[in-house]
């Protein structure tokens, strides 16, 4: 976490003209969907800085033999920055999320941390990437506002499309998808609980909480991530060694 928020507040801080930098992160589902969607793997590929968003990449890239540190959500890394901007006074601003979740968000995370800047915030209509008026317009209120930060809540993979597509119009130093970050900080959705995250069983518990609409995403898509390691470690068994 703090290796990802260094180099985030480096960007936001840095007075480099170049195209926004992009953070994004991964989890079990999001690395399934890219073995199958192409935009969405170049999507993801593009990101700048890629952070495990879920305790089973980070398992099974000690598996594999590139081991991470530990999980970094991006609704985490989110709040962090939103302190670290406090303290800078670069401004922030909030994108997706529920209805009025972006607004009771920023009045939350304000109070949490004074003299945080929010630049705006705005929540778009379902179908809104399908519409390029409604496109335009959200891009017209960031090009006025210019925040440092954006933070893009609009669920996976809808938000890393969005950000990959919309790159080099977005007048910002960097963007991070958030995911439902959001709604959770507004209160609008209940966030697993710490120690079901410190045993890296979230997963168990949000499907539990919401077994109709996640059963799908955890278990054919924690199914499938499986298979795709379990391939990769086979792979790495039969393939010959250099002296052979």
């Amino acid at each position: 976490m703090q290796e990802a928020v260094s180099v985030a507040v480096g960007w936001l801080t840095s007075r480099d003209e170049a195209r926004p930098r992009l953070m994004m992160g991964s989890n079990a589902q999001l690395i399934g969907l890219a073995q199958k969607n192409a935009e969405f793997a170049e999507a993801l590929r593009a990101a700048d800085l890629n952070v495990a968003d879920g305790i089973s990449v980070v398992m099974a890239a000690r598996l594999t033999g590139q081991p991470l540190q530990e999980r970094v959500t991006g609704g985490d890394l989110m709040e962090r920055l939103c302190g670290e901007a406090a303290v800078h006074g670069y401004s922030v601003y909030f994108l997706g999320g529920l209805p009025w979740a972006a607004e009771l968000a920023a009045e939350k995370l304000q109070k949490r941390y004074p003299g945080l800047r929010i630049a705006g915030t705005d929540c778009p209509p379902m179908g809104f990437e399908q519409d390029p008026q409604e496109t335009e317009r959200i891009l017209k209120k960031l090009r006025w506002a210019r925040p440092a930060l954006l933070c893009v809540a609009l669920g996976a993979p809808k938000q890393e499309l969005w950000m990959h597509r919309h790159r080099e119009q977005l007048p910002v130093r960097a963007v991070l998808s958030v995911g439902a970050a959001l709604d959770t900080q507004a209160g609008l959705r209940r966030r697993a609980p710490r120690w079901s995250q410190r045993m890296g069983v979230e997963w168990l518990y949000r499907l539990l909480a919401e077994p109709k609409r996640l059963w799908r995403r955890y278990l054919l898509g924690n199914s499938y991530f499986i298979y795709l390691i379990g391939k990769q470690l086979l792979l790495r068994q039969r393939k010959p060694s250099p002296s052979a």
